[in-house]
């Protein structure tokens, strides 16, 4: 995650490591515009204050929420991808990374990627559409994911050199799915991802037929 988004690093100590457990919990409970720094003082037992010594703002929170959701699915995306020398199953492997419904990691015990994922599904769009966002840019807080985007770029390139649109493609399928899973919960009627079939199904089919591999 990016120094710049936080204070302290919450990593560093039982009591950041409490701050983004239970942010997370309460994000995904009642929603992040509710969410204060106050009700999340009183969940963990603690002063507002102390919060305050490792995010400026809840705004930054979200920020770090997201940059590590990002880190957390491009890790998966380069550890399952690295060995696999075939460019079109290379590709629908990392589509499917990328946007499919997400389970429980046992690595990270105080963080719930269910309930994270819940987050970046209903509020990540928060974190960007501010205007504030071109200086955050600059200040390198959303690198993370800008890098995956890159890297998903870089695979549809691999698989279709002449494909001009790479990018959109990849950013498209990236936020895409995000919108497809938060139809999936909301509104059923306008969407054909259902429990048995994934948004990644979608935009794996979407993906291979745009590039007609």
């Amino acid at each position: 995650v990016p120094e710049k988004i936080y204070v302290k690093d919450p990593e560093s100590s039982i009591l950041g490591k409490r701050i983004v457990e239970h942010s997370i919990i309460l994000i995904d409970k009642i929603g992040f515009d509710t969410f204060t720094f106050k009700k999340l003082g009183v969940l963990i037992g603690s002063n507002e204050s102390s919060i305050y010594r490792y995010f400026e703002s809840k705004h930054n929170l979200l920020l770090y929420l997201s940059s590590w959701y990002w880190a957390w699915i491009e890790y998966q995306l380069v550890f399952e991808t690295h060995s696999i020398s075939d460019k079109k199953e290379k590709l629908k492997i990392a589509i499917d990374i990328v946007s499919r419904t997400t389970k429980k990691d046992s690595k990270f015990s105080h963080i719930n990627e269910v309930f994270l994922n819940n987050i970046i599904i209903n509020e990540n769009s928060k974190s960007f559409l501010t205007k504030e966002v071109d200086q955050e840019n600059k200040d390198g807080y959303f690198v993370v994911y800008k890098r995956i985007v890159q890297r998903l770029r870089d695979m549809i390139q691999d698989a279709e050199p002449n494909y001009p649109f790479a990018s959109c493609l990849a950013s498209t399928i990236i936020d895409g799915s995000l919108h497809q899973h938060f139809l999936k919960d909301h509104f059923t009627s306008i969407t054909d991802c259902k429990s048995d079939v994934n948004p990644s199904d979608f935009f794996i089919n979407l993906t291979l037929n745009t590039l007609k591999l």
